[in-house]
């Protein structure tokens, strides 16, 4: 985007942004979850099997995730993702063999992907 020194230009850059999200969600399934480690960890977990099933990222029928950064970020953080560049991105971490087990008795894997490499996202045309 070039530099613009002009309000209405500013405006109109920001009611499209407006637009932009407003439209995000209309009609589209959206999942939600919290993670309350991931300011101790510096990761976000996404979930991909549990008790020996897929699950979590590889059964969403969602359009979007929404990750709420709980714990020590006091739900005051969150990160809209939709859902097939998520997926990209988490297959990725799983090739480089960043997974856990975790929750109930450690029975579900999940893809660890750094916080710090969200801003990494991006998308190669």
């Amino acid at each position: 985007m070039n530099f613009n020194n002009d309000f209405r230009y500013d405006l109109e850059i920001g009611k499209e942004g407006e637009r932009i999200v407003d439209s995000l969600f209309k009609e589209k399934l959206v999942e939600v979850k919290r993670d309350s480690w991931v300011s101790k960890s510096g990761n976000i977990a996404i979930e991909y099997e549990s008790r020996g099933n897929p699950s979590g990222i590889a059964t969403t029928e969602a359009d979007y995730w929404v990750i709420i950064f709980s714990g020590g970020y006091q739900d005051k953080v969150m990160f809209v993702f939709e859902t097939q560049r998520l997926k990209e991105v988490a297959r990725e971490y799983y090739l480089k063999g960043k997974t856990k087990a975790m929750g109930d008795n450690n029975t579900s894997l999940s893809v660890l992907i750094p916080i710090k490499e969200i801003c990494n996202f991006v998308i190669d045309d």
